[in-house]
């Protein structure tokens, strides 16, 4: 086999090399497109809580709907 001292610049710089000129030529960074828009999240219900009815022996006289009258 051949025992070769490979040197690590040479090939990173013509790997490199065709970026530096696209970011030439576009710019940077390098125009992208947006991300696409999220869809708004689907709304939560509210859990409302009954209210209590209220017993004839706390509502007033005048309120009360007695079977005899």
């Amino acid at each position: 086999m051949l025992k070769q001292k490979l040197n690590w610049k040479q090939p990173l710089f013509y790997v490199l090399l065709p970026i530096f000129f696209v970011m030439a030529f576009l710019g940077f960074p390098l125009p992208v497109a947006p991300p696409p828009a999220t869809k708004p999240a689907q709304e939560q219900a509210v859990v409302v809580k009954k209210k209590k009815k209220r017993t004839a022996l706390l509502m007033p006289k005048e309120d009360r709907q007695d079977d005899a009258s």
